[in-house]
């Protein structure tokens, strides 16, 4: 059962390290398992919000071994990636040529007004609730005015442990709470799979503005 926790430093790091270790240990697993995964509708959701003039400057946080950076480029935008998994950094700059960022999210660290989008595409759901505003309030200063953040996360309610990987799983309504908080306007939402009951809909996406 997911419960809302209370976490010390120590634990908040622990979280962390042993979700990223579990992902360092499988990465090779994890490419071939995901990277034939349809994300279209989240990339086109995210690059629909924005200008469609001109190349973007679009950051893939979370970018795992680099799937997604991979298309983004192919479409003539400009990704970065970041991740804090030593091996799916070294995996993503291999398999995009892009540049990649080695940053966890409990450390993050943007330059203001670098992105015209951020597409966190199954991560944010790894930020512990306590950390969570910090790491939105680093996004919402990391894009340009009018800027998107596309999340796309588990559905649930509370945060603990499945297995080795912390994560903390939030309905709209707690989506919204945190987004507003940090300057954004939630301006759509959409759930997955398309096409099903809503019921057999496990992932939420949501898009967010910077109002300024």
């Amino acid at each position: 059962m997911i419960k809302k926790l209370v976490l010390s430093s120590a634990e908040l790091k622990q979280a962390e390290l042993t979700t990223l270790s579990h992902y360092d240990s499988r990465a090779l697993q994890f490419w071939e398992g995901t990277r034939e995964h349809d994300v279209s509708q989240n990339i086109c959701a995210l690059l629909e919000s924005l200008p469609q003039n001109r190349a973007l400057d679009i950051l893939d946080l979370g970018c795992g071994p680099g799937r997604d950076l991979i298309r983004f480029k192919a479409l003539g935008h400009t990704p970065i990636g970041l991740d804090g998994s030593h091996v799916f950094c070294e995996m993503a700059k291999r398999n995009s040529g892009c540049e990649v960022l080695h940053q966890t999210f409990q450390t993050l660290e943007l330059a203001a007004q670098s992105f015209d989008g951020i597409f966190a595409n199954a991560s944010l759901f790894h930020v512990p609730r306590q950390v969570l505003p910090g790491v939105l309030k680093c996004c919402y200063d990391a894009l340009k005015p009018g800027g998107v953040l596309f999340c796309s996360n588990p559905r649930g309610e509370g945060e603990g442990w499945n297995g080795n990987r912390f994560g903390n799983y939030m309905e709209l309504d707690v989506c919204k709470m945190f987004f507003e908080e940090a300057g954004f306007d939630v301006i759509d939402h959409y759930y997955r799979p398309e096409g099903l009951p809503n019921n057999q809909q496990p992932w939420l996406a949501v898009l967010c503005r910077k109002n300024r």
